[in-house]
């Protein structure tokens, strides 16, 4: 595996504090959470389960949360740290890409939301990561990169590509087996109950509206789309929540989301119930591919990534935590 130089670092929530006044005996999960810190208890405990945490230069873990400050001690979040990610080799910049791994077989890029992840015939003036990574792989001497699965434009986060074809094959075949670990973060409108559980539907992609529809599972057109989810956290009229994909079909995660009355936050395509419900400004759909696991191609080394919440989706859960 060649080495790839960190030339960039994705926005990240966090910073460092020095504990003083009325923060002198907090535990350090309550202090991580307050308003002017991560701004919740699910953004500090994640933060601890992923090791991003340091209390006077020293690493601390979940089970140091309920730890009580003592006055001067120094607090930092490290928020871009790669977490399960951190073995491998570290981040890239090349154009609007930020390429989190590369080697001779695979590249995972986190994707920035509104470009594609491939050209449109449609579409031509927008960009891609395909046409990217093709200068990108050009300069290395190397050929085109192979498509493995896709995101929407307007979502974030991991997609894999593969260098050669044998790679591709053999990381299609996983896509395919349902091996691949796919996992997103959401934020919909309502609170889905109960707090996790499974959806499954049946769907066909409609060539015409180039929309996914909900179709009888008799319609030999549809295919089963299945999907766990949890909730991760709620606000006053809508909730953050992790959906694991078990199936990977086409704007899944929007159609299903939307069919049980839980609209994505800032969704223009897969919408419900009254125009009031979406009167919270987001530009795209709330959505972000944040874990992304699969066996290597050639290694059958387990890889695993993840992808810190991007800045517009920060800002987002900051304003709904206020509110």
């Amino acid at each position: 595996m060649k080495k790839v130089h960190a030339v960039h670092k994705a926005p990240a929530v966090g910073g460092g504090w020095t504990v003083s006044g009325e923060a002198v005996g907090l535990r350090l999960d309550k202090f991580l959470a307050l308003p002017d810190h991560l701004g919740s208890r699910s953004r500090a405990v994640g933060a601890l389960e992923r090791g991003k945490v340091f209390v006077n230069d020293r690493e601390v873990g979940n089970d140091d949360g309920g730890r009580r400050l003592a006055a001067e001690d120094d607090v930092r979040v490290w928020m871009d740290r790669p977490g399960s990610a951190r073995p491998h080799r570290r981040p890239e910049a090349t154009g609007d890409l930020w390429i989190v791994y590369e080697d001779d077989a695979l590249i995972v890029v986190n994707k920035p939301p509104g470009l594609l992840t491939v050209p449109l015939e449609r579409r031509t003036e927008l960009s891609s990561v395909q046409e990217q990574l093709v200068d990108h792989l050009r300069r290395r001497g190397k050929r085109r990169p192979f498509v493995v699965h896709r995101i929407d434009r307007d979502t974030s986060g991991l997609v894999v590509f593969a260098v050669t074809a044998r790679a591709q094959r053999r990381l299609r075949e996983q896509f395919k087996r349902h091996d691949a670990e796919r996992v997103y973060l959401a934020v919909v409108y309502g609170k889905p109950a109960p707090e996790s559980g499974v959806w499954q539907d049946h769907m066909v992609w409609d060539e015409r509206a180039l929309i996914q529809k909900e179709t009888h599972h008799r319609d030999p057109r549809g295919k089963q789309a299945v999907s766990q989810y949890r909730v991760v956290e709620t606000f006053r009229d809508t909730a953050l929540i992790e959906v694991t994909l078990v199936t990977g079909k086409r704007n899944q995660i929007r159609l299903q989301a939307r069919l049980r009355g839980h609209t994505l936050v800032g969704e223009q395509r897969y919408t419900y119930g009254p125009e009031t419900l979406r009167a919270i400004a987001f530009p795209r759909q709330a959505l972000h591919a944040y874990r992304l696991g699969f066996e290597h191609p050639d290694t059958r080394e387990a890889l695993r990534f993840e992808a810190p919440v991007p800045e517009d989706l920060q800002d987002l859960l900051g304003r709904l935590g206020r509110g």
